[in-house]
């Protein structure tokens, strides 16, 4: 696959917010989802097979599950329902592109929102931006004011783990206490600022472009994150920084580095001029892990 030059583009993002959007919107910021979080953590790791077998086949036939390139086809297969939901590739399912400057979606999902920066800001929703610093909180560089993101949404039916979209190696993480709001595409289309207002797992990596930024936003029923160096759960105190500098662990591109304990929402941000976007990507667009993301015009990715 090849990748055409486009010119700068503040973003493409979400439409603005319906009636019915802000009327559900409005439901759930009323629900306890951190209760119904907890209940849905303990529910997706049982393992008596009488229970776990009827749910996971429930899930996979209510999402339209696509097992084709997983480890295991069979969803009875699966020790739990969060086994099944961060379940793994088969080797080979996802070849990456040869082109060693190529940039690739870190994970499978909806595109939401795509673009560049503007003074710092980023596009939610049409009529919704929110400060990168913000969203970033101490791990902000000044480096992305101007620079470039992607919003990818990870919805039920999706992959739930994520990749590196470059090689780079892990600088500092993050962990930021918030709300477990819902991430679905109504949600960010009417509530302003929804991911400053979630939890969030912020990390930092030093790469071939520089300072790139990778952010896994919880969600309503997100009982954990999981990453590849740390145990189950958050790897930090909430709000706590962990600095890592040279010896932070190294990923080349496509590496695993983490999965949703159910689904959310990654934001990737990249310095400024340090990306040309695959062309045509736009709101509301598929995306499969390993796939173009874009290409880093002055070397190797």
């Amino acid at each position: 696959m090849t990748t055409t030059p486009t010119p700068p583009r503040i973003g493409a993002s979400e439409p603005a917010a319906s009636l019915f959007d802000h009327l559900r919107a409005a439901g759930h910021r009323l629900m306890p989802t951190h209760a119904l979080s907890r209940l849905t953590y303990h529910v997706a790791r049982a393992r008596a097979p009488w229970f776990k077998d009827r749910l996971n086949r429930f899930f996979a036939e209510r999402y339209a599950l696509d097992l084709t390139q997983s480890e295991l086809d069979d969803p009875c297969a699966y020790s739990s329902l969060n086994a099944l939901f961060t379940r793994a590739l088969r080797p080979g399912a996802r070849p990456l592109p040869d082109d060693p400057t190529a940039i690739i979606s870190p994970c499978d999902g909806t595109i939401s929102a795509i673009g560049t920066l503007s003074a710092g800001r980023m596009i939610q929703a049409k009529g919704i931006d929110y400060a990168a610093s913000e969203l970033l909180g101490a791990l902000y560089d000044e480096c992305f004011a101007d620079g470039h993101f992607a919003t990818i949404y990870l919805s039920p039916h999706d992959y739930h783990r994520f990749h590196a979209p470059i090689g780079g190696r892990l600088r500092c993480t993050q962990q930021i206490p918030g709300r477990l709001l819902t991430v679905a595409p109504p949600a960010v289309r009417s509530i302003r600022g929804l991911f400053l207002r979630n939890e969030r797992l912020v990390t930092r990596w030093q790469t071939a472009l520089g300072p790139v930024a990778l952010v896994a936003v919880g969600a309503v029923n997100v009982g954990s994150i999981t990453t590849v160096w740390s145990e189950e759960g958050t790897p930090l105190p909430r709000g706590q920084l962990r600095h890592y500098g040279e010896n932070g662990p190294a990923f080349e591109r496509g590496a695993e580095i983490g999965r949703f304990n159910l689904g959310s929402t990654i934001i990737v941000l990249f310095p400024a001029g340090s990306i040309t976007w695959t062309d045509g990507l736009n709101s509301g667009d598929r995306i499969r892990m390993g796939e173009w993301l874009g290409t880093h015009p002055g070397g190797t990715a």
